[in-house]
């Protein structure tokens, strides 16, 4: 079957496409740095194409058709035997046109229609060369999500696809089954001295929708999924490369190409602006801090100024108190809340966002040199205020103190929201697959919730409990950044109370992403290793107004 043909009664309609490319942040050359040479087992660098690419236009020869697998009724009579699923009006006439009895497969395949179920089919013509039919379930944005997904890592080489599975679906389902797409899709770069033939590194997935009214659906999958894919990649790159340098000069060169103002402070303007916490953090690596200023001035009369803080150690070996060597394997990823804000940056004028957003990345590396911080020294922040430091592998929430102090006082912001891989208690209390969210208001709270619902990053709102703040008080500064009460426990909701003392008066959430931020197994859209997460859910906060 020719794709540009009519595949039912009606006439061929338009297919929205949707492109996304991963890039290769391991080996890619900023151009804002200046040539480097290239380690050994590096690939070339890589230039990401255009990271969005939404248009409206006639369905072309794609390599893939994706079709649903409705679910079969149920019978009355359990004893009759099964009912197989059936196919999509579009895949069922694109099989007959192949001569595929896609009855015939269905069976064979014990196909149920489950959520996420994949069966494949191999056409003998050039266009398309495969029909992927999947169980889409009750069609809500959850399942498509999680079909879409499926699809995903079902492609293989396959780069083009054609997707008749959500012809009938409304917009947030469309978008929903896009995003998952494109996010399974995703294959981390290797590292490696031979070629690598396992299908990972760089890659571009097009995507047509044959739902003409989901153009909009559709172009903000493809920003999602293009941002994500930027986070996931920068926080898989190794330590080695990423020092604090490395990632500021990376967030200049994607901010300026996403039309944003950059502007990045070295350890001198640290020190002249008072970031005694990020000094005091960098100060044991060889490699010192940087702090990124991003901003996104498309403004309104009646938008909220948004300000939004990454923690970003590039490696963290816990400093003084060093953590043990299988803790520290991970911490590569550990700038994960810096590279989900930096990439939701990237996606706003894309996404269109229609007022200020602020960003602050705090860049650093906790290492155990001679100049490290030690337990019981104190630094002095931003704002004044003092900390007493028990531990220096809590040093996340130092840095963010600066931050949040920084823009209390000179950025002035209506409402700050900082994300970061802080506690391994948040960890503890939800898993690996919900955030912990903390908020000073009820709205925010509610808000951000309903956001990371919808995007597919769920966040669980933990209490700011006034009780565990006699925890921090401290004998000798203004207070300690770790709780002392042995009986308490409660390091998230502490870690957050610590820094709430640092926002003024002006609403805030802080989004705890120790647990979601990095995966074990792979799952629907989520791949092993770094996942991206935060920026689905900030991304769909900012486009819905940002209630606070």
């Amino acid at each position: 079957m020719s794709p540009s043909r009519s595949t039912s009664d009606q006439p061929a309609r338009p297919a929205t496409t949707a492109g996304v490319a991963a890039v290769d942040a391991a080996a890619a050359v900023n151009d804002a740095a200046g040539p480097r040479p290239r380690r050994p087992g590096t690939r070339a660098p890589v230039r990401p194409r255009a990271l969005v690419d939404a248009r409206t236009a006639a369905p072309i020869g794609a390599a893939v058709l994706v079709g649903a697998l409705e679910p079969p009724p149920e019978r009355a009579d359990p004893t009759a035997g099964p009912v197989r699923p059936t196919a999509d009006p579009v895949t069922a006439a694109a099989a007959r046109d192949a001569g595929v009895d896609l009855e015939l497969r269905l069976e064979r395949a014990r196909a149920d229609g489950h959520v996420g179920e994949v069966v494949t089919v191999e056409l003998d013509g050039d266009r398309p060369q495969r029909l992927l039919l999947v169980g889409v379930g009750t069609g809500s944005p959850a399942d498509l999500r999680r079909a879409g997904a499926a699809v995903g890592r079902r492609l293989g080489p396959a780069r083009s696809v054609d997707v008749a599975a959500v012809r009938a679906a409304r917009s947030a389902g469309v978008r929903a089954f896009v995003e998952g797409l494109l996010l399974g899709a995703y294959r981390p770069q290797r590292i490696t001295a031979r070629p690598d033939r396992s299908g990972s590194g760089p890659v571009t997935v097009d995507v047509r929708v044959r739902n003409e009214r989901a153009a909009e659906a559709v172009r903000r999958a493809g920003a999602t999924g293009a941002a994500v894919t930027l986070a996931r990649d920068l926080a898989r790159t190794p330590s080695d490369l990423k020092s604090p340098d490395w990632l500021a000069r990376q967030a200049v060169s994607r901010a300026r190409a996403a039309g944003l103002d950059a502007r990045v402070w070295g350890p001198r303007e640290l020190a002249a602006h008072g970031f005694g916490g990020l000094l005091a953090v960098g100060a044991g690596s060889a490699r010192p801090p940087r702090l990124v200023r991003l901003e996104h001035r498309r403004t309104t009369r009646s938008g909220p100024h948004v300000v939004l803080v990454g923690k970003g150690i590039t490696f963290d070996s816990g400093g003084l108190s060093l953590k043990p060597a299988d803790a520290m394997t991970t911490m590569k990823t550990d700038m994960s809340g810096a590279a989900a804000v930096l990439a939701v940056m990237t996606a706003l004028d894309a996404l269109e966002v229609p007022y200020r957003v602020t960003a602050l990345l705090a860049l650093a590396e906790n290492m155990p040199g001679g100049a490290a911080m030690r337990p019981g020294d104190v630094i002095t922040h931003v704002d004044g205020r003092t900390t007493e430091v028990l531990n220096t592998d809590a040093e996340g929430r130092l840095v963010l103190a600066d931050c949040l102090a920084y823009a209390d006082r000179a950025v002035r912001p209506d409402v700050m929201v900082d994300v970061a891989t802080l506690t391994g208690a948040a960890t503890l209390a939800l898993g690996r697959r919900q955030g912990a969210l903390f908020a000073t208001t009820d709205r925010l709270a509610t808000a951000l919730g309903r956001a990371g619902a919808e995007s597919g990053e769920p966040v669980w709102r933990m209490p700011l409990e006034d009780d565990y703040r006699p925890a921090l008080d401290s004998d000798v500064a203004d207070v300690r950044h770790i709780g002392t009460d042995p009986t308490l426990g409660a390091g998230a909701i502490t870690a957050a109370l610590y820094l709430r003392e640092f926002v003024g008066d002006r609403p805030w959430a802080h989004l705890d992403i120790a647990g979601p931020a990095r995966a074990e197994t792979d799952r629907d859209d989520t791949p092993r290793g770094a996942t991206g997460f935060g920026t689905r859910v900030l991304l769909r906060w900012l486009e819905d107004g940002a209630r606070f």
